[in-house]
């Protein structure tokens, strides 16, 4: 893989993506030990920016302290604003607080709002960035494997409410991204695996030699050999090249759903409770539910099912609705839920189907019979 050349000594060997989005284009720098040079970095991409910086406690008290001495050296001033951890904080009341402790620093439209943390971080922080004084400036630094190869990049923010998850927010670009591999080392085996769900899907839903590359070198992914690296930067090209296409998910950029409609109703079903089911673990299912339900419908054959329920459980993801611990609704409650989701359009569902690995497309015409069929189904095998 080609090594970017950088000018600062402390992230030389980073590697950068381009998200090429004409004016709002910016770059995903992955590599170890960026946290010391983010100052620099934000001080070169916003001369004379103050920042926020939104954290949750947890990654603060692993790495707060890091930027913090990183933004003093570059002489740029702060405020930290700190979250609970977990979903939960992805609420309009959490978010109408961060709000008004921006507006309390005194914060200008041209200074810049910072999230450190995961992809509820990012996604809460962008949303802040996004609406405060109609828009500041916004620099993602993911500190989970979930967020450096999803929520991160393609400016989708938001938050969750009753009817469903991430149906409040906006579409809001960073100006950089800053992915530090070397932060992982600090998550915990459970949220790591939740991440890698996303780095899968990327070989499932357009890239089947990705999969296979995967299959093969799992381990050494987990063991945080340059593997790791070059699965981040595998996945963040081939976000960037469909957020470049299809930026505010009028067509292409669906395909990033794979495993998403059905996940996003197992974490609603729930309500958001990280002891049952994290975001990733409810992909990892809702993955193996697409691959299944397109080989009800004739798409996908036995083979390749197989494979993917066999990858994910190999790693130590769920696959099935029986192994979120609690009892499950019936499945017009998923139904009634999957009816709220963001890519219903005109009221049909709308889901990301397969014809094998690698052939994902986008279904908007899903007979709600055979869904509901197939979720009974389901439902009754994980009774």
């Amino acid at each position: 893989m080609t090594q970017a050349a950088d000018p600062h000594t402390d992230d030389i060997a980073a590697q950068r993506v381009a998200v090429d989005l004409g004016t709002r284009s910016y770059d995903i720098l992955i590599g170890r030990d960026l946290l010391s040079g983010a100052g620099a970095r934000i001080a070169e991409a916003l001369p004379g920016a103050r920042v926020a910086v939104v954290t949750d406690e947890t990654v603060a008290r692993h790495h707060l302290s890091a930027l913090q001495d990183s933004l003093e050296a570059a002489a740029i001033g702060f405020v930290s604003i700190l979250l609970p951890p977990g979903e939960a904080s992805k609420r309009f009341d959490v978010f109408e607080t961060v709000c008004d402790r921006v507006l309390e620093a005194r914060l200008e439209r041209g200074d810049a709002i910072v999230a450190l943390g995961g992809g509820v971080v990012g996604d809460l922080a962008g949303f802040v960035a996004a609406s405060v004084r109609r828009g500041m400036p916004f620099v993602q630094m993911p500190t989970s494997l979930l967020a450096q190869v999803d929520s991160s990049v393609g400016g989708k923010t938001g938050i969750n409410v009753r009817h469903g998850k991430n149906l409040i927010g906006a579409f809001h670009q960073p100006v950089l991204v800053l992915a530090d591999t070397s932060v992982l080392d600090t998550l915990s085996p459970r949220e790591f695996r939740a991440g890698y769900a996303e780095v899968v899907k990327y070989g499932l839903l357009g890239d089947a030699p990705f999969f296979s590359w995967l299959e093969a070198n799992h381990r050494a992914v987990f063991a945080g050999g340059p593997e790791r690296e070059e699965a981040i930067a595998a996945s963040c090209r081939a976000k960037a090249r469909v957020v470049a296409a299809d930026e505010f998910e009028a067509g292409e950029r669906a395909l990033l759903n794979l495993g998403h409609t059905f996940g996003h109703a197992l974490e609603a079903i729930v309500a958001y409770d990280g002891t049952r089911l994290v975001h990733g673990e409810g992909v990892a299912i809702g993955m193996r539910l697409a691959f299944d339900f397109s080989r009800t419908l004739g798409l996908c054959g036995v083979d390749d099912c197989a494979r993917v329920a066999a990858h994910l459980a190999a790693v130590g993801l769920p696959t099935h609705i029986g192994d979120i611990p609690g009892q499950m609704p019936p499945a017009d409650t998923f139904l009634d839920i999957m009816a709220q989701d963001k890519k219903v359009s005109r009221g049909a569902l709308t889901f990301v189907l397969v014809r094998g690995i690698g052939e994902a497309y986008v279904e908007r015409g899903v007979d709600p019979a055979r869904l509901h069929g197939f979720l009974t189904d389901e439902l009754a095998r994980g009774a």
